[in-house]
């Protein structure tokens, strides 16, 4: 509502504002063109596109909705330019103004282009273009399957090729749209067909020469995916050499013209021929010198050969020779055995263990003769040198000294031995020591 007082202004709720502001923008701005660089790109599941459209000095909101995204041939990328045309509209919940975008397309390249160039970007990456997954063609097929319009100018060319080079080869069309909206998905199926129910040996994919958007259909990475599960080696040749598509870079081989692909599948009926009859001649040629060669080699053999009896009597003249010198040189080992044993059993003999026992018993009785002697003797020389040990201990023992005169004194109570009279003092006891009993005394005088 609307509230208007007497003297004052006239007052809007939020919602009322923002209808009006939006019925003005959409008034004077029904569609516009706008031009600028995508940021902030995303698409969630529902799949419409969100986007900020800005420049330098400005941004605004966009979005598209998905009824009109799936017809973009490209998909939008933050930082590509762009020019969009739509409506100006206002988002009531935030209150921003936005534009309803009906149409979008790159500056600088045709969307075909950038549309052409993120689905070989796409397939290269996922490996659909590797030559090592690609099928080789075989040397002459019997039976070409060719995908296309059977009205065009294509199909005219290539069975003009193969009907003059080799007419022998049968030729199958399967007829498609091959422009259109819905030419790719009838070339897909054509495709399946093919790998299902006809047994060919090669397939043609052709159409004659267009704009990029007439070979359009020949750009979908669904027949790029199409022609790589395909069992069948599948030959693309679409529009003229200069013309490059996605078929073209997934199939197995790439013509860059139909009547190059018929060129390219058969060689021509009397190359072959030729050939032929140049290899019979080698062949020819090659089993006569075969023969020459045989002929030559059983002659020499031939030559070589003898007259069996005097192969035979031969044989017998070696065989006599051999049993001679077996019997020289057998008689000639047994006498070499024969010295060799008798010389083994002199050995024996001499290394016998009797006669061994014997030496060595005869040594050990003279060995043993020998120590008792040697201990006999030892013996007497030690107790001549302990009877002369004992005389001179005898001889030398203080007791045969005292016996001879002299005396030993020792002071008491110590019994220290008196060597010195300056040791001693009046009153001392003494003990005398004699060769025959001993006597205690007292000193009364000390001299010296």
């Amino acid at each position: 509502m609307v509230s208007e007082t007497p003297s004052g202004p006239k007052v809007y709720t939020v919602s009322q504002l923002t209808a009006a502001i939006q019925g003005l923008l959409e008034e004077h701005f029904d569609f516009v063109w706008v031009e600028g660089e995508i940021s902030n790109f995303r698409s969630p599941v529902s799949g419409h596109y969100y986007m900020v459209i800005k420049d330098d000095a400005a941004r605004i909101r966009a979005v598209m909705f998905r009824l009109q995204a799936r017809y973009l041939k490209f998909v939008p990328e933050d930082g590509m330019k762009v020019i969009a045309q739509g409506r100006v509209s206002i988002y009531a919940p935030r209150g921003e103004y936005q534009i309803i975008l009906d149409y979008l397309e790159p500056l600088g390249v045709g969307a075909l282009a950038l549309a052409f160039e993120q689905v070989k970007q796409k397939l290269a990456q996922q490996g659909l273009f590797d030559s090592d997954i690609k099928k080789p063609l075989p040397f002459l097929p019997k039976k070409v399957a060719v995908i296309t319009s059977p009205t065009g100018a294509a199909v005219k060319d290539f069975l003009k090729i193969i009907q003059r080079r080799f007419a022998n080869i049968e030729i199958l069309v399967v007829p498609v749209r091959v422009q259109g909206d819905q030419a790719c998905r009838e070339i897909v199926a054509a495709l399946d067909l093919v790998n299902r129910e006809i047994n060919a040996d090669v397939i043609v994919l052709t159409r004659g020469g267009g704009s990029l958007e007439d070979l359009w259909p020949f750009n979908q990475e669904e027949l790029a995916y199409a022609i790589r599960s395909s069992r069948i080696p599948v030959v693309s040749a679409v529009g003229h050499e200069i013309d490059l598509t996605i078929s073209d870079l997934a199939a197995d081989v790439r013509a860059p013209t139909p009547s190059a692909a018929a060129e390219l599948l058969v060689a021509e009926k009397e190359t072959l021929l030729r050939r032929l009859d140049q290899d019979t001649t080698r062949a020819v040629s090659a089993v006569f010198s075969s023969i020459k060669r045989r002929r030559k080699e059983l002659n020499r053999l031939k030559n070589r050969i003898q007259d069996p009896k005097r192969r035979i009597i031969n044989l017998s003249l070696h065989l006599d020779e051999f049993h001679a010198r077996l019997i020289r040189l057998t008689e000639q080992v047994l006498r070499e055995k024969q010295a060799r044993l008798t010389s083994e059993m002199r050995a024996l003999r001499i290394y016998s263990p009797a006669n061994r026992i014997r030496s060595k018993r005869e040594h050990l009785d003279f060995q043993t003769e020998s120590l008792v002697q040697a201990m006999e003797g030892r013996l007497r020389e030690i107790g001549m040198k302990r009877s002369f040990l004992e005389k001179r201990i005898v001889d030398l023992s203080p007791l045969s000294i005292l016996k001879r005169g002299y005396s030993l004194t020792l002071k008491m109570p110590e019994k220290e031995i008196v060597r010195s009279a300056s040791g001693m003092a009046s009153g001392d006891q003494v003990e005398v020591l004699l060769g025959e009993g001993e006597l205690g005394c007292r000193v009364e005088t000390v001299k010296g």
